[in-house]
C-alpha cells in the first residue's frame, strides 16, 4: 500500500510536526475559506537512503504552504484559496512507487503540479509522465543529462544543474586549488554514469589534472577498496556517489587519506551526523542557497522555529519552499490550470529569498545561469546567529562561487 501526506496547514504547530513523520493521512478543507483548496503535489523520498533529502524538501514545502494559508491563502482572482500539500513517499529509488504516486496525484488527487523529486531514475520516469500529462513537475536533485530533451515544456530543475554543469564546476574548483590529481568515486545509476560521463568530457579541456574514477553499487557501504585504488590524490570527489559522500569522508579519513572531499549536493546535517570530526575542514559540497544572504537568515530562523528537531535549513528544504512559492505565484497570475502554471513558470524569473541565483529557465527547464555556492563544513557556532538551533555545532564557510554556468542543451 503506497503512502500519503496531506497537509493543509493553517498555522498549527502539530501540522507541522505531523508533516514530518508517521504513515497517516492528515487534514482536510478549512472551514476559513469557502472556495475549495488547491492540491499541490510532492513526490519525495520519505523512507530510504535519500530519505535525508526527501524529509526537508517536504519541510520546506510545508512551511510555504502555512505561511501562505496562514495570509488567506493564493489571492488572485476573487477570494483567496487555501493550500493542500499532498506528498507521495518514492521509497527512494522506486521507479514503481514514483510512477504510481504520479498518477494517484494527477488522476485522483487533482493537483496542480509536483515538486520534490530527489533521484535522477525517479527523474527520469515522471518527467516523461509529466510531459505526457502537461503538469509542471519541479526536481529538486535529479541531475541527470537524459532527463530534460529539446521538447521538455513542463520540467523545470530548481536547484541541482544537469551533470554536465557540476562537473564543470569540479574542474573550474581544481583549476582554482591548482590540484594535479584527483579521485573520483561513482555510484552505477542513472546520476553518478551521467556525472561521471560529463567529468571525462570535462576533464579534457584540463590535461594537467589525472583523474581517477572507481565506480560503486549505490548500496556500498565500505569504500576502502575503492579508496585504496586512487592512489595518491589531492581531491577526493563524491559527487558522484550521494549515498557514500560521508562514509567516502569518514573511511578515507581511517586510512589516512588527508584530502579534502567534495559531497553531493549532500545535507550538511547528514554528513556532520555520518563522519563526526572528520568532516571538519575538510568537507565541503556544492548549494544552490546562500548562507550569508539576508533572506536566507530570515528565512532560516523560521523553519528552525517550526522544525525544531532539525539542525540545519539545508538546501533540499529550500528548494521544497521554493517549489510552492512559485506555483502559488503563478496561480495567483494565471489561475489553476497546470498548462497555464508551465508558461507562467517559463515566462517568469523568480527571485526565492535565500538562493544563490535568480530562478529562470530555458525552454526546455534546465537551469539559465546559475551561480552554485561552494562552502566548506566549519566547526563551531556560526558567526551569526540562526543559521543552526539553538546548541550549533558546525557552519558552512563559503569559499568559492562558481561562474554562471551556461545551461546545459541536450541532443537534439
Amino acid at each position: 500500500m503506497k503512502r500519503f501526506w496531506l497537509v493543509t496547514a493553517v498555522g498549527a504547530l502539530a501540522a507541522f510536526t505531523a508533516a514530518m513523520g508517521g504513515s497517516t493521512a492528515y487534514g482536510g478543507s478549512s472551514s476559513e475559506s469557502a472556495a475549495a483548496p488547491i492540491k499541490v503535489g510532492a513526490i519525495t523520498p520519505l523512507t530510504g537512503p535519500f530519505a535525508p533529502w526527501g524529509l526537508q524538501a517536504r519541510a520546506g514545502m510545508a512551511l510555504a504552504v502555512n505561511e501562505i494559508n496562514r495570509s488567506g491563502g493564493v489571492k488572485g482572482r476573487g477570494q483567496g484559496r487555501l493550500l493542500n500539500l499532498v506528498v507521495a513517499d518514492d521509497q527512494s529509488r522506486n521507479t514503481s512507487a514514483a510512477i504510481d504516486g504520479f498518477r494517484r496525484l494527477t488522476q485522483q488527487e487533482r493537483v496542480v503540479s509536483i515538486g520534490g523529486i530527489i533521484d535522477s531514475g525517479i527523474g527520469l520516469a515522471t518527467s516523461r509522465l509529466a510531459e505526457e500529462a502537461r503538469v509542471p513537475l519541479f526536481l529538486v536533485k535529479s541531475g541527470n543529462n537524459d532527463i530534460l530533451t529539446p521538447s521538455s515544456r513542463f520540467t523545470f530543475r530548481t536547484c541541482l544543474p544537469a551533470a554536465s554543469m557540476v562537473a564543470t564546476s569540479v574542474v573550474e574548483l581544481a583549476q582554482r586549488r591548482g590540484i594535479r590529481s584527483v579521485g573520483v568515486m561513482i555510484a552505477d545509476y542513472a546520476w553518478g554514469q551521467s556525472f561521471k560521463s560529463s567529468l571525462e568530457d570535462a576533464a579534457k579541456a584540463v590535461p594537467n589534472i589525472r583523474f581517477n574514477i572507481q565506480v560503486a553499487p549505490v548500496p556500498t557501504t565500505n569504500f576502502t577498496p575503492y579508496l585504496r585504488a586512487f592512489g595518491d590524490v589531492s581531491l577526493l570527489v563524491g559527487t558522484g556517489h550521494p549515498p557514500g559522500a560521508s562514509l567516502i569522508l569518514a573511511q578515507a579519513g581511517q586510512l589516512g587519506i588527508k584530502a579534502p572531499v567534495i559531497g553531493a549536493y549532500s545535507p550538511y546535517s547528514l554528513t556532520a551526523r555520518n563522519a563526526g570530526a572528520a568532516a571538519y575542514g575538510r568537507w565541503s559540497d556544492f548549494k544552490c542557497m546562500a548562507t550569508g544572504s539576508r533572506g536566507y537568515k530570515a528565512l532560516a530562523k523560521r523553519y528552525l522555529r517550526t522544525f525544531p528537531q532539525n539542525e540545519f535549513f539545508e538546501d533540499d528544504a529550500l528548494a521544497g519552499y521554493a517549489y510552492v512559492k512559485i506555483v502559488a505565484q503563478a496561480i495567483q497570475n494565471v489561475g489553476t490550470s497546470p498548462q497555464a502554471i508551465a508558461a507562467y513558470v517559463h515566462r517568469t524569473t523568480f527571485n526565492i529569498p535565500g538562493y544563490a541565483f535568480p530562478l529562470r529557465w530555458t525552454a526546455w527547464g534546465e537551469l539559465d545561469r546559475p551561480t552554485v555556492q561552494f562552502a566548506v563544513l566549519t566547526r563551531g557556532a556560526p558567526p551569526e546567529a540562526g543559521l543552526n538551533t539553538a546548541s550549533p555545532t558546525f557552519w558552512p564557510r563559503v569559499v568559492f562561487k562558481s561562474r554562471p554556468l551556461p545551461p546545459y542543451r541536450p541532443p537534439s
